[in-house]
């Protein structure tokens, strides 16, 4: 018989660790990985959703997968095993099953992390949590262990999972073009791939849920960040439909709750002739040193908000409610807001006011594509001092939006449009758009955020004065 010993010593666990900064839960909403599957040291075994991002979890050992202990739609407590894995297959009898998960259990010195082994993810280990873990209704359960939680849970005995595809065969896609297809009931398998290498793309998901529809032609608008996807269907003849709030839109709705109540907010509003700055992205596109970047208005915008923070630095800080301080920051990390199938999320670019203007176009270029894709890490959230919404995009003419908590200003751009403006004496067809900047009061007074303002539009209208001003 396999002593307690032994068996700490083949068996080892992986606990759901703070991908995040300080997050307490995350839901599992893709295992790759069944019991029986060999793994190595940093293969990607599930995908797990908290309250910023989607992330992939890799596994820090090799072994063969003894038990998932959650199924997929799990919302599971940073900290819970998630995954055991025999270290040393065949060298011995299976140990007998584990206590229920929701007992408490001792945890093993072989849990924690190798020695002299750099943790591949922020905040690795555990971090103590009191929050309760709470399965999504009908969820896949992939494993023994998870069954018996599930059949528990619903009151009934557990039935024995399907067995699972072999993931060597399994089709190539990312984990969010994966849960788009769960989301619609498609099946990967019978999707044709258009992508590169044979991956299937966002586009294959839908064209296969949608194959008798001809496609229709998108709007015109300069830089969507990304598609939302679409509402769960309704069941016929349903008058409502419900949809959980969790994940990223969970944690948005708490922010703005938290921001607009607490951030005495001031918005300001100017309409600005834009013509001289849509001649300029003309150009840039055409010159030589901006090859390979995305250039766009919105590029040139960033660089004129740049320009206004650096003669007006005093916009650029945060308030501290604790130390009722006023934090001036020195550095500017640009946030550009963008939608994404599971929310708005708000990634920025690091010490954007040092970047000259083709490294800005990379940096924006590669944050929309990564936000597009659902790569996002918490990181490239975190930190943010002032922001950049793009409502133009959509066909709105400007808004009134809320601040990003912790930052003080944010600017909305609203659509350019070919509008009849006075120019030179003349009334005349001109590239028009409004701005729109919202400031918290409380260290911002209505001087500052003005000149901040003025000084974004004076660039756009003139932006030759990126180079007299900068």
């Amino acid at each position: 018989m396999t002593t307690m010993t032994e068996t700490s010593a083949r068996f080892r666990e992986f606990k759901m660790p703070d991908v995040g900064e300080g997050l307490t839960e995350a839901e599992i909403l893709k295992w790759f990985v069944q019991p029986g599957d060999t793994v190595t040291d940093g293969q990607v075994v599930c995908e797990v959703e908290t309250a910023k991002a989607a992330v992939e979890l890799p596994i820090p050992f090799d072994g063969v997968v003894h038990e998932l202990r959650f199924p997929e739609g799990t919302t599971v407590d940073v900290g819970e095993v998630i995954i055991a894995v025999d270290v040393a297959p065949g060298s011995g009898d299976a140990p007998a099953e584990p206590e229920p998960v929701q007992e408490a259990v001792p945890e093993p010195e072989a849990e924690e992390a190798p020695k002299g082994r750099q943790p591949v993810l922020v905040g690795y280990g555990v971090a103590e949590s009191s929050t309760k873990r709470r399965a999504r209704k009908g969820a896949e359960v992939p494993g023994p262990a998870a069954a018996e939680v599930q059949a528990e849970l619903n009151g009934r005995a557990p039935v024995a999972p399907a067995p699972s595809p072999v993931p060597e065969g399994r089709p190539l896609a990312k984990p969010p073009v994966r849960k788009l297809a769960k989301d619609l009931g498609i099946d990967l398998a019978t999707v044709t791939p258009t992508g590169e290498g044979g991956i299937i793309t966002r586009d294959d998901v839908h064209a296969a849920a949608t194959p008798a529809t001809p496609e229709q032609p998108a709007p015109a608008v300069e830089e969507p960040a990304a598609a939302v996807s679409p509402a769960p269907a309704a069941a016929q003849g349903a008058r409502e439909t419900r949809i959980p709030v969790k994940g990223v839109r969970k944690a948005i709705a708490q922010a703005m709750v938290g921001s607009a109540f607490t951030a005495p907010h001031v918005t300001e509003f100017v309409t600005v002739d834009v013509t001289r700055t849509m001649k300029l992205v003309a150009e840039l596109k055409e010159d030589k040193d901006m090859a390979g970047v995305r250039v766009n208005p919105l590029l040139i915008i960033a660089k004129a908000l740049l320009v206004a923070i650096k003669r007006n630095p005093a916009v650029n800080a945060a308030w501290d409610e604790a130390a009722q301080e006023i934090v001036q920051k020195h550095y500017v990390n640009l946030g550009i807001a963008a939608a994404t199938p599971r929310g708005l999320i708000v990634p920025n670019i690091k010490d954007a006011h040092e970047k000259t203007l083709p490294e800005l176009a990379g940096a924006l270029g590669e944050l929309v594509s990564t936000a597009r894709e659902g790569r996002t890490s918490p990181a490239a959230m975190a930190g943010g001092t002032v922001t950049i919404t793009n409502v133009g995009v959509f066909g709105v003419d400007t808004g009134t939006p809320i601040l990003n908590p912790g930052e003080s200003a944010i600017l909305a751009v609203g659509a350019i449009k070919l509008q009849p403006w006075v120019h030179k004496g003349k009334v005349k067809p001109r590239q028009v758009t409004t701005l729109a900047l919202s400031f918290d009061h409380r260290l911002v007074d209505g001087e500052l955020g003005s000149k901040v303002l003025a000084d974004v539009a004076a660039i756009l209208e003139q932006p030759k004065r990126l180079i007299t001003w900068a």
